[in-house]
């Protein structure tokens, strides 16, 4: 399977020659996403839940990811949630996740294993609670080794989520800004938007316009720890050099929404929760533990490719879909096939929400309008999700509901 998997990535990420430039690039890539990548998902799912509008009787399909959005879409209450991916690491996290929320005595156990993530504590209670129950490839997984020798569980005693390629690069991230003599931890002293505002432009603005700056983000390869394949590099960039975008998007994060309600601003500008004291994704709320816990057992995470899973089930069998950014890497036959397969799977009724690094839906003509024509762009909705998405790295949410006289 993790063979078959591999070849999937490869066959959607490779679209050069083995010794050209950029095929060098494809392939640096696709050799950095064999590992952890996300340790949290940065897609927020306040916007996805509200543009879903999720029902009792739901079936939602969506990629894993880093498993938070899975988990959180549980307080949405559907009836079954089956969460794909071609990640192995992003599989075993998944799992991990919902089996520590059905073993874990409390919400206290599970804050201090996923939203603390640094006590040692977490490593006692997978191997006495969670692991026994755990299956055998998962727990490999886990118990295995990374590339200097420790144990991967061991990440939950020491930060998880300074680990993992997105992990790494925003450490790396920190380290740049420190040597030009900025401290990004400063963004979380803010009291007020007005002071959000005035700490970016003084302190982390300007290191955009650094020389070596411009340079280094002109390059494909560093943002490969954003998960940014080269393809999508370009479609991010656009017209615009690369250091103006991912300083626009930047401010976005850091200065359009209060601190004290976005997560992912803390997670970027903090490498953590705060020590789990700051805001929240909603599966770490406590408010929602009991919801998570008991729903934990809708969930089915496959190993599995979104276009494959879909052709082996029934014809109108699913409810939601949620594509992420993968669309992103996709050449026109395997979004015609994706797209093939959400149609014929669709109820009455079904809604399909992803996002994109430029602006603009990148559907239409390239998808045949034989099947999009079967599908309404909610346009104006689409850029409401966009402004309030506060994870801010993505220039477009786009949500597509199934025509009535489809």
């Amino acid at each position: 399977m993790a063979i078959s998997a591999h070849r999937t990535i490869t066959k959607a990420v490779h679209r050069h020659r083995h010794l050209s430039k950029q095929g060098l690039l494809e392939r640096a890539f696709t050799f950095a996403f064999r590992g952890l990548v996300y340790a949290q998902i940065w897609e927020d799912p306040a916007v996805d839940m509200e543009a879903l509008a999720i029902q009792p009787d739901n079936h939602v399909v969506t990629i894993a990811s880093g498993g938070c959005n899975v988990l959180s879409y549980l307080t949405a209450d559907p009836a079954k949630i089956t969460a794909v991916d071609l990640n192995t690491a992003h599989i075993a996290l998944n799992r991990l996740k919902l089996m520590a929320a059905r073993t874990l005595p409390d919400h206290a156990s599970f804050h201090r294993f996923f939203a603390q993530a640094d006590d040692r504590a977490n490593v006692a209670a997978y191997r006495e609670l969670v692991a026994p129950q755990l299956d055998e490839a998962t727990r490999r997984y886990w118990e295995g080794r990374d590339l200097i020798g420790r144990r991967r569980i061991g990440g939950f005693a020491r930060g998880i989520y300074k680990h993992g390629l997105l992990g790494r690069f925003i450490g790396a991230a920190h380290l740049l800004a420190r040597l030009h003599g900025v401290n990004p931890r400063r963004m979380l002293d803010a009291r007020t938007r007005e002071e959000q505002l005035e700490i970016f432009e003084r302190e982390l603005a300007p290191i955009f316009d650094r020389g070596f700056v411009r340079w280094l983000t002109s390059q494909p390869a560093s943002l490969f720890g954003l998960g940014i394949p080269p393809a999508q590099f370009e479609a991010l960039a656009g017209d615009a050099r690369m250091d103006a975008v991912l300083k626009t998007r930047l401010k976005k994060l850091a200065c359009d929404f209060d601190l004290k309600d976005n997560y992912f601003a803390v997670q970027a500008f903090g490498r953590g929760y705060a020590g789990g004291e700051g805001p929240l994704p909603p599966y770490l709320q406590a408010a929602n533990h009991e919801a998570v816990r008991t729903r934990a057992g809708r969930v089915d995470v496959r190993h599995v490719n979104f276009t494959d899973f879909l052709a082996s089930q029934s014809a109108a069998s699913c409810d939601r879909y949620i594509l992420l950014d993968a669309q992103d890497w996709m050449d026109d036959d395997q979004l015609n096939a994706l797209w093939a397969q959400i149609t014929r799977t669709a109820k009455p009724g079904a809604r399909v929400l992803f996002r994109t690094a430029g602006e603009p839906s990148i559907l239409p003509g390239r998808v045949s309008d034989d099947v999009l024509g079967r599908w309404q762009y909610r346009a104006d909705a689409s850029r409401d999700y966009t402004a309030r998405d506060r994870s801010a790295i993505y220039g477009g949410v786009h949500l597509y509901v199934l025509r009535d006289d489809a």
